[in-house]
């Protein structure tokens, strides 16, 4: 048995798999937000990298 995780590590919080598609608040639904937020994340950062700054734009109005 290996560091790698099976079907009883996998199943270990409520008895599902902790990679199906759930709503509420599940181990499910927190791991698939905190995918989509990174994924979200590397969007920003290629978008201001591309030179569409939200954040460059937002601190300009305040200054």
């Amino acid at each position: 048995m290996g560091p790698y995780p099976t079907d009883v590590t996998e199943k270990a919080y409520n008895g599902s798999d902790r990679n199906a598609f759930k709503f509420g608040f599940t181990p499910q639904a927190e791991l698939w937000n905190g995918r989509l937020a990174m994924i979200g994340f590397l969007a920003y950062l290629l978008w201001d990298y591309q030179g569409y700054s939200v954040l460059h734009e937002v601190l300009n109005l305040i200054h």
